[in-house]
């Protein structure tokens, strides 16, 4: 059995200062939508799709951002479903996930990662 490699495409999204403290904002990547944080208090960022699950709506950017324990999470502002920033994994006990992305940042800019498979 041969295992395939993936790499990951990495691509501009914005600068640091583009992103509110302690929130989000939506990236448009190809015809995907993004939803990318800065978890201020933790000096982290986190990208994850902007989709909610449960409608269909884009609206996980504009979501709360804290923490469950030690793990940092966002919560739908329509439904309050939450998810792990690190994961995708439902936290509310729903059998759904959403996919997340690697983020990096160099000089002041944002940088989010597209896995090709």
């Amino acid at each position: 059995m041969i295992a395939e490699a993936t790499s990951t495409t990495w691509f501009l999204a914005c600068n640091v200062t583009d992103v509110p403290e302690n929130g989000g904002v939506c990236v448009k990547y190809n015809e995907e939508q993004i939803a990318l944080f800065h978890f201020t208090r933790l000096d982290e960022w986190y990208a994850t799709q902007n989709e909610c699950p449960h409608r269909k709506q884009m609206a996980l950017s504009r979501g709360m951002i804290g923490s469950a324990g030690e793990e940092p999470k966002v919560a739908c502002p329509f439904h309050k479903k939450t998810f792990s920033l690190k994961t995708g994994e439902c936290l509310s006990g729903d059998e759904c996930a959403i996919k997340t992305y690697p983020v990096k940042v160099e000089d002041g800019k944002v940088f989010i990662g597209i896995r090709n498979e």
